[in-house]
């Protein structure tokens, strides 16, 4: 990956506080933040959960009129306004029309699916035919590996990395055992370096280097979703293809949060669930990436109807005219809820672009992180503050919008009071806090708010332990 060509945010920062003439954590720099940022109109797309609706808020602590500090889009976005009125317009269709619905509007149900790659193509970095907008993320990770896990004697290792989400590990080892194979001999993972929470890339291409020979597919995050660390695909991808690997991606983390290029790394799959950076909803459609240079060589292992080109598929011969591309692996029609929901959000990040919203993630996750150093850092410990330790990468081509914090006091009771002032983030075992400011809809403002919130939640820790 090509590194990032910007003011640091700590500089920037510090720049603004300098012609303001105020400190850094003053509130006047996330004002000008604010008003400088050319997406803050895009919050306004989006239903903001205000205070009192949260089931967890104190309200003698927050005001209950205001906006929650959502910072949890990681796990699951906030909803798009126009979601309603899309899913109204095919509901009525169906009330007015019934069957005639699947060939008419712009959403026909025949291929509503289909009338939304367009708007996926340039999040992920990919041409049209290499997307299919089908089923849901360990679905299609299961349907791919089916067909680019093809282990030999000599080749049968899946490699991914240690701590891998639940559906990337489940699914490995399950279709090791559907292959007759021990998974502890042909699951490779990649531990971090003791004392380190985090991947070094010069770790993982020793390891494909030195046991790529044995290693069928190499399936990693893009990014990870405890640490937070954003894996440099490209290098990945080139050290495995160069040793006869083919090379997949789970971009649940990913998509949406960072640049991705797909097409240009030249990654062999990919999959991707669609309610976290994409407020898609709970069971969002899921997407699918197979690059256009297997078109010809690798087949979907199970078939069905809707992978049988349209031309021709109510023919009804039972004669399989299979599509080329990543839509010959879709099996059943488009639920097309499902896709006006996909439909409303994608719309957005296409008025929003994806280089403009990084730009502006960078920037706003840079400026949480100078605000959570400048209170909490180590150099702290002394004045026997709370210590709240960033385990995400701190160089901004390893992360995305997540910073995951780990804290000297004990986790479940800040998150908890974090809680009850209004703060919508999100704890994972073994000690992390996830937050995530995502630049469609949060402020630098937000952040401000955040780090207020954190002072307080911190201080009644303290209180109460004394």
């Amino acid at each position: 990956m090509e590194p990032l060509a910007l003011e640091l945010p700590a500089d920037k920062v510090q720049r603004v506080a300098s012609e303001l003439q105020c400190h850094p954590t003053d509130e006047r720099v996330a004002l000008r933040l604010d008003g400088e940022d050319k997406l803050r109109h895009f919050r306004e797309y989006f239903y903001i959960p205000k205070m009192q609706d949260l089931p967890p808020i104190d309200l003698s602590l927050v005001n209950k009129e205001e906006d929650a500090i959502y910072f949890v889009g990681n796990s699951y976005g906030l909803q798009p306004k126009l979601v309603k009125t899309y899913l109204e317009e095919e509901l009525d269709k169906w009330a007015k029309m019934g069957a005639y619905g699947h060939e008419i509007g712009k959403r026909p149900w025949i291929t509503g699916d289909e009338t939304i790659i367009g708007l996926m193509k340039d999040i992920v970095g990919a041409n049209e035919k290499e997307i299919a907008l089908m089923n849901g993320l360990s679905v299609n990770l299961h349907l791919l590996l089916l067909s680019f896990f093809k282990p030999t004697q000599k080749r049968y290792k899946i490699l991914l990395e240690a701590k891998a989400f639940p559906s990337d590990h489940y699914a490995i080892e399950s279709q090791l055992r559907l292959h007759g194979l021990d998974v502890e001999k042909s699951m490779r993972i990649v531990e971090p370096r003791k004392g380190e929470e985090t991947w070094r890339t010069e770790d993982i291409l020793e390891v494909i280097e030195k046991e790529g020979d044995s290693i069928a597919v190499i399936l990693f995050s893009g990014v990870h979703f405890y640490t937070g660390q954003f894996f440099n695909i490209p290098a990945i991808t080139k050290a495995g293809q160069a040793k006869g690997c083919f090379v997949g991606f789970d971009l649940a983390h990913a998509v949406g949060n960072v640049e991705l290029h797909l097409h240009d790394w030249g990654v062999d799959f990919a999959c991707w669930c669609s309610y976290k950076y994409l407020n898609a909803g709970a069971g969002g459609l899921a997407g699918a990436f197979v690059h256009e240079k297997h078109s010809h060589t690798i087949k979907p292992a199970l078939v069905g109807w809707f992978g049988h080109e349209l031309s021709t598929r109510f023919k009804m011969d039972n004669k399989l005219q299979l599509i080329t591309g990543a839509n010959g692996f879709r099996i059943s029609n488009p639920p097309i809820l499902l896709v006006c929901a996909l439909h409303a959000s994608l719309e957005i990040f296409k008025k929003a672009t994806m280089k403009a919203l990084r730009r502006k993630s960078i920037l706003l996750t840079g400026y949480l992180e100078y605000m959570i150093k400048h209170y909490y850092g180590k150099d702290k410990a002394e004045t026997k503050k709370p210590v709240v330790n960033i385990i995400t990468p701190s160089s901004i081509e390893d992360r995305g919008c997540q910073l995951t914090l780990s804290f000297s006091v004990p986790i479940k009771r800040v998150f908890q009071e974090l809680q009850k002032r209004g703060v919508v983030c999100d704890m994972r075992e073994p000690n992390g806090i996830r937050v995530a400011p995502s630049p469609l809809y949060n402020s630098f403002h937000d952040v401000y708010r955040f780090i207020h919130q954190l002072n307080s939640a911190l201080d009644s820790e303290i209180a109460n332990k004394k």
